[in-house]
């Protein structure tokens, strides 16, 4: 599903090749049918605050909030294990998984199996269902990290948000 790729490069570190793009995901949010009304108008206005700041402040941003805060990091396995042995595992098992389904995580991605902006990147290669079922598992997760970002009045909040609310198995149900 092409929402959890673009959630994953909204995710992901600023860059110029973001800005760059901007105009393609403003293109798609616009004309794509996989969103309801209610995440369009959280991407749209993401995308507003996106275009309204300069690169160098959006990745000034994106430290703060990512970065300098345990409570808002985008490995989802520190909010389950924070630095407990068993944290260890469960990122194996999810770099297996991974494997499973053909996905090479390479090292020069940089980044732990339980990286968001990865999982969601996983997840956009998943069928609809299959993907609602995958982020499932991490439900709880989205939620505490939604509620950490919204106290601190992060604009990544809504996008975590969107992520909760998709991770719902009563949307298969409701399908």
């Amino acid at each position: 599903m092409r929402i959890y790729k673009i959630l994953s490069v909204l995710l992901e570190y600023p860059t110029q090749e973001l800005i760059d793009n901007l105009p393609e995901v403003r293109a798609w949010v616009e004309e794509t049918t996989e969103l309801n009304d209610s995440e369009r108008q959280t991407l749209q206005s993401h995308l507003d605050l996106v275009e309204s700041k300069s690169l160098l402040e959006l990745q000034a941003e994106y430290v703060n909030t990512f970065d300098m805060n345990a409570e808002h990091s985008l490995h989802l396995t520190h909010h389950l294990f924070g630095d407990d042995k068993n944290r260890g595992p469960a990122l194996i098992d999810l770099g297996e998984l991974y494997k499973d389904y053909g996905v090479e995580v390479t090292e020069s991605a940089n980044e732990l199996p339980d990286y968001l902006p990865l999982v969601l990147e996983f997840a956009a290669y998943l069928d609809g269902n299959e993907s609602t079922v995958f982020l499932s598992d991490a439900k709880k997760v989205f939620g505490v990290l939604t509620d950490n970002l919204k106290k601190a009045a992060s604009p990544y909040a809504d996008l975590i948000s969107i992520i909760a609310d998709r991770a719902s198995l009563t949307r298969i149900e409701a399908a």
